[in-house]
């Protein structure tokens, strides 16, 4: 399936809503982490104080390649989220991106409204730096 992927910023809560889709290209990527880019511009928040969710139901299982470079991307100090929610559905995608996301501030969910909910709880002077549940 082509890669698809759609990029809302929310200034009034500083969540940065990711949608992703299909298999990934290294010109998919490229233009994800550009258009990922363009939506921290709009954020309101200081820099890496944004909270992002991730909705990757729709994605297939990603060469290792594209793996790398989610990470690489997740890495960036200048993409850095506070903590990240991703919402994913029960495949080995879901693992892939468990390994991508190791050493953020991570949960995955199974849906979007508990995914929100978390992200609206989570106290950005608190929470810790690691991967958790």
């Amino acid at each position: 399936m082509e890669a698809t992927f759609d990029i809302m910023a929310d200034p009034a809560s500083g969540m940065l809503r990711i949608t992703v889709g299909g298999f990934f290209a290294p010109p998919d990527i490229a233009r994800l982490a550009a258009a990922i880019g363009n939506g921290l511009a709009r954020l309101e928040t200081p820099p890496n104080q944004h909270r992002t969710l991730v909705d990757m139901r729709h994605a297939d299982i990603q060469s290792s390649e594209a793996v790398a470079e989610f990470q690489r991307i997740l890495a960036d100090p200048r993409n850095a989220a506070s903590c990240i929610a991703f919402v994913v559905a029960k495949s080995l995608a879901a693992m892939q991106v468990r390994r991508a996301a190791a050493g953020r501030v991570a949960r995955y969910f199974d849906t979007i409204e508990a995914a929100e909910a978390w992200l609206r709880s989570t106290d950005l002077d608190t929470a810790p730096r690691r991967s958790v549940g």
